[in-house]
């Protein structure tokens, strides 16, 4: 089959040849993680993204991997459980992203909730908001820690009372009657993890295969119809199975495939970033998770140098764009205030703001903040494919979920398993130092022609696959940017070689954290532009399309203004 010269590799190897035993649409974390386990395996699969890998839901998250305290007042033993042990799987399997998280919970009351609990436990309905209190919490997380009994990956929790607490956080309210203090783990680049687990799977061989900005549109005579949306040409390709992973989008996507669907109820959590100094000095380096008088639970989490604050959890949508909204902005003021009621916070403090919907089932009358985070799959047909779709799923049992979602494939195919992924290293942490020793001999077998410091950074940002960049920069020099100087072209260049990068957007918002730390402005913007343009066969006028493409999204999706910048200075 002929093809387009200018068409890139990864959708010329699903035109050349339109088939695989296994289709996957949908490369969020989810998608991506099956698609690595079943190239494991040797199956012959394929994945398609409509928009850029990791850019829906996958890239709202709070940057959390964590067991879920609150599910136990749900009853969802077996998720806590399998949440907690992949916690701590993923505290092993990928140390480059995955690290600890110290987590406190301020608590202003003892006994308050005891009698609404069994009733939330038993109808999942919230009534009337009532705050819990230090004996609930306790007993949740005296069961959170029985989870990760022989898993020995973080500490058990720690009660403290009122000035012991204050002592440790000594801006925290002191209206407090304790604090809890216990141990998950966060995730500090969700969409670089997501990259390395999908580089996994392609790095098998031939039969992995994925595109990004190609969507799946409709079904012809038993093939799935993909549209490469830099063109919009269409071709067809066939599957044994379809595997549909698109998250939110679940029922939409089957709907285009010819099967009406009703799986989907996804609710709408915001988060905002703030440069704040003092309030980031005030968190101790510590998430801060708590209850809002709403009954609702909300995160303030130090990261990057910055301040998130998170979550809601709102009805949504699907078939609209998610953005943080004034009222939301003023609901994240309202519970900073609450527990540091001595530090202000204005808008201008917002650095960037991010908004998705969770892949959650329908949920009816149930209250948005008491719908399962558990996930199902679901037969079905496409097109008369079979198909197979998953409802549900979060960032934390990504790998669990992927084993379980592949292995229902390999039955339906007749493969059997031959890997299992359970303590298969991911992607820069293969290898990965642990230890202050292991990082000084890793440093120097790696960092020839790269300052220690600077070696160290790599390491840190993209974990053992910084050697990559480090061997580049021996050659061909790293010349910092001027407006973004923890960068250089030679890192960005690599970037945009590497990563499977179509648009601007793609480097700023999720192959960096330039646009997450309030570093994307019209300067800097521009510069990274002037860098990767040559690499991507830019010219004048796609360099500026990108650039009011990337300011256009900045401005509605995520209220940061970056006015169109300047013409080329590189």
């Amino acid at each position: 089959m002929s093809h387009d010269p200018l068409t890139p590799a990864d959708v010329a190897s699903l035109r050349d040849r339109p088939r695989a035993q296994v289709l996957i649409v949908g490369g969020g974390i989810n998608g991506i993680a099956t698609f690595r386990d079943l190239a494991l395996q040797g199956v012959d699969v394929a994945l398609v993204e409509r928009n850029d890998y990791c850019s829906g839901a996958s890239a709202a998250s709070s940057h959390m991997i964590h067991g879920g305290i609150r599910y136990l007042e749900n009853g969802e033993f077996r998720l806590v459980k399998e949440s907690v042990t992949e916690r701590n799987g993923l505290l092993a399997i990928a140390p480059h992203y995955v690290k600890p998280l110290e987590t406190t919970i301020p608590i202003f009351s003892t006994f308050s909730g005891i009698l609404a609990a069994p009733l939330r436990f038993l109808t999942h309905k919230q009534g009337k908001p009532k705050e819990r209190g230090a004996f609930l919490i306790k007993t949740g997380l005296v069961l959170y820690d029985s989870f990760s009994r022989g898993g020995g990956a973080v500490p058990r929790h720690v009660f403290r009372r009122r000035a012991s607490a204050l002592k440790t956080l000594p801006r925290l309210n002191p209206g407090l009657k304790y604090t809890a203090t216990y141990f998950d783990a966060s995730v500090h680049d969700p969409e670089r993890l997501a990259l390395d687990v999908l580089n996994d799977g392609r790095a098998v061989g031939d039969n992995a295969r994925s595109a990004n900005y190609v969507e799946a549109v409709g079904t012809r005579n038993g093939a799935t119809v993909l549209r490469d949306r830099r063109d919009g040409e269409e071709f067809t390709f066939t599957a044994d199975l379809v595997i549909n992973a698109s998250g939110p989008w679940t029922d939409l996507t089957n709907e285009a495939l010819g099967e009406r669907t009703s799986y989907m109820g996804g609710t709408k959590g915001s988060h905002i970033v703030l440069d704040h100094p003092e309030l980031l000095a005030a968190t101790g380096g510590r998430e801060i998770f708590f209850e809002n008088n709403d009954g609702r639970i909300v995160l303030i989490y130090p990261l990057k140098g910055k301040v998130m604050v998170g979550t809601t959890d709102l009805e949504a949508d699907p078939r609209e764009s998610t953005v943080c909204t004034d009222d939301e902005i003023d609901y994240f003021f309202e519970l900073i205030g609450h527990v540091f009621p001595d530090i202000a916070v204005n808008r201008e403090q917002i650095v960037y703001t991010f908004s998705g919907i969770r892949p959650l089932p329908g949920h009816g009358d149930t209250a948005p903040g008491f719908v399962s985070r558990d996930y199902r799959i679901v037969d079905g047909q496409a097109g008369g494919v079979p198909t197979l779709s998953l409802v549900g799923g979060k960032w934390t049992t990504f790998r669990a979920l992927a084993a379980h979602l592949s292995s229902e494939a390999l039955q339906r195919i007749g493969v059997q398993r031959r890997v299992d992924t359970q303590n298969l290293a991911i992607g820069g942490g293969v290898g990965y130092p642990k230890t202050d020793a292991q990082r000084q001999v890793w440093l120097r077998a790696h960092a020839d022609g790269v300052n220690t410091a600077r070696a160290e950074q790599l390491l840190e940002r993209y974990g053992t696959i910084a050697s990559r960049i480090i061997d580049r920069i021996a050659e061909d020099g790293d010349e910092a940017l001027d407006t973004l100087p923890d960068y250089s072209t030679t890192e960005l260049r690599h970037l945009a070689e590497a990563d499977h990068v179509e648009h601007l957007s793609d480097i700023v918002l999720r192959r960096s954290a330039i646009a997450f730390t309030g570093s994307a402005t019209a300067e800097s913007v521009a510069e990274v532009a002037d860098v990767v343009a040559p690499v991507l066969g830019w010219d004048a006028e796609r360099r500026d399309a990108e650039i009011a493409a990337l300011a256009e999204e900045l401005r509605t999706r995520h209220r940061v203004d970056v006015t169109e910048a300047q013409t080329s200075t590189r």
